[in-house]
């Protein structure tokens, strides 16, 4: 069996989605297939795509539904043991990433790194949940995925048999069927994770939006209800209400790096305290 199946989803980004391919086709990892899905673009992507046809396993170009309906069209193609998202303008940190996450055989069912945030004047390194959780020495909880936000969806690489055994990604949300699907899996129902210390991917945070994080919050409303029992959704919603604040400020670089600080400091009196 394929090691892994490396997805891209695209839409009129053919600058991004050539970078990404090159991104991909150089890694000294040799045992991935490469599966682009293409939401009939018009700008040009189709030709980039003709281009590196010789390196990519299995394309299509038509329209879709939203970008999950994409990345779930990309599922039914794959044929490999894990899968991975990248969509197009996402690039891998380095050449030998993927050589550094297979390299060693895990028990886990997902693999989770760091990433880059690319902001105009700045980039910034993320651990992410399952570092956080790790250095409390608790597996993550559904309170994580209320209070602090996601695993990185890009830097993520998942077993393809979870989604044999959870189901697609929901079709019915817009930009939260990933957080649904780490909710269902890690959150509820305790699908292990395993937290890598390495750089994974290059994340530009250009395309985030007050609209986003307030549809965000909604759909994520919407989401939990499909999974959270009515007496554990108040706690959701109180908290949602804090991260959703959280998020807003994220925005703004100087606000971001006091609440990463903030963060950090609790998560040392964990430690701190769970040692006396």
């Amino acid at each position: 069996m394929t090691k892994l199946s490396i997805i891209t989803v695209n839409l009129n980004n053919k600058e991004g989605l050539q970078q990404t391919i090159e991104s991909v086709i150089t890694q000294t990892f040799p045992d991935f297939e490469y599966i682009i899905i293409d939401g009939g673009s018009t700008d040009g992507s189709v030709d980039v795509i003709k281009q590196y046809e010789d390196k990519i396993t299995y394309w299509m170009s038509e329209p879709d539904k939203g970008i999950y309906q994409a990345m779930n069209k990309g599922i039914l193609q794959s044929k490999g043991e894990y899968c991975q998202f990248l969509n197009s303008g996402d690039i891998f940190c380095a050449e030998t990433v993927l050589e550094n996450v297979f390299r060693t055989p895990y028990p886990e069912d997902m693999l989770t790194g760091n990433i880059v945030r690319i902001f105009p004047n700045k980039e910034v390194m993320e651990r992410g949940l399952a570092y956080e959780s790790e250095q409390r020495g608790k597996p993550l909880t559904l309170f994580d995925f209320f209070v602090n936000g996601t695993l990185p969806h890009q830097a993520t690489f998942m077993r393809r048999k979870l989604f044999d055994q959870y189901g697609l990604y929901d079709e019915n949300y817009r930009i939260v069927s990933d957080w649904l699907f780490f909710l269902k899996t890690v959150g509820w129902n305790g699908v292990k994770v395993k937290y890598l210390d390495l750089l994974i991917i290059r994340f530009n945070m250009l395309g985030i939006s007050n609209t986003q994080i307030d549809l965000r919050a909604k759909e994520r409303a919407l989401a939990a209800k499909t999974v959270v029992p009515p007496s554990i959704l108040a706690d959701y919603e109180y908290f949602t209400k804090i991260e959703n604040h959280f998020h807003r400020v994220f925005q703004h670089k100087i606000t971001y790096q006091w609440m990463r600080c903030i963060n950090k400091a609790i998560t040392v009196y964990e430690i701190l305290t769970r040692k006396i």
